[in-house]
């Protein structure tokens, strides 16, 4: 893959939502280490060394979300193959060797969350299916050992 994010829509939004909240945040923020600073010798005021080290996070945090915004396409736009295993793709899988069935939802790593289904297309798992079909059998190596799923389906 590129060094662009893919984000459907929601996710891109979502992160435009704690960006700006973020950003509010960070308003709060200096004027708290302006009040700490006002309470006399910084070298021993622990309140103002806190919100300093809570700042630097907070910057750290708004300075990835802009730099993974301004590279985001969205996946409805980006002409991904309909009928394959990629970003945005649902796949309906079958374990060969227990005949069970699940369904994941491939994201970028910004919105993956396992246990609603959505994996990062950067997980064994999905890099195993990345351009598969309908049809085809992937084997996958997990750290419980080797799986084979049976695609059964892909929607978007």
């Amino acid at each position: 893959m590129t060094n662009n994010s893919f984000l459907s829509r929601k996710g891109y939004e979502d992160l435009r939502t704690e960006l700006t909240r973020l950003k509010k945040m960070k308003m709060e923020m200096s004027e708290e280490i302006g009040r700490a600073a006002a309470m006399g010798d910084l070298s021993e005021n622990y309140e103002y060394t806190a919100a300093k080290e809570k700042q630097a996070e907070l910057l750290r945090r708004i300075s990835a979300l802009e730099t993974k915004l301004k590279s985001a396409k969205l996946i409805e736009e980006a002409g991904i193959p309909a009928g394959q295993a990629y970003i945005g793709a649902t796949l309906s899988l079958q374990d060969l060797d227990s005949s069970d069935t699940m369904s994941y939802t491939l994201v970028d790593s910004a919105e993956a969350d396992p246990l609603n289904g959505k994996i990062s297309v950067h997980t064994p798992v999905a890099q195993a299916l990345l351009g598969h079909k309908v049809g085809d059998v992937v084997e996958v190596t997990t750290p419980g050992g080797k799986m084979k799923f049976k695609i059964t389906g892909i929607s978007r």
